[in-house]
């Protein structure tokens, strides 16, 4: 798993009481597996998470970068 490092303050206002509320309520393959210690905290920070990887996304992450098609590989 990447390293991911705190997400910017912009990223955490872009988080809504209502979002955390909605993805804390656990799936049945979380519960399954104990679930977790405080899913409130641990909600808002994969919301945080991915709000950062929206606002400010990494050109070199496969799954996030946005790049022009002259930076692609050329093909033979």
């Amino acid at each position: 798993m990447p390293d991911m490092k705190e997400p910017s303050p912009e990223a955490h206002a872009n988080v809504t009481e209502h979002n955390v509320e909605t993805r804390a309520e656990l799936y049945p393959e979380e519960r399954s597996v104990g679930g977790s210690v405080d899913p409130e905290k641990q909600a808002e920070l994969i919301l945080a998470e991915s709000e950062e990887r929206t606002i400010h996304p990494d050109a070199d992450d496969a799954n996030g970068g946005h790049r022009q098609s002259a930076e692609t590989a050329d093909l033979p």
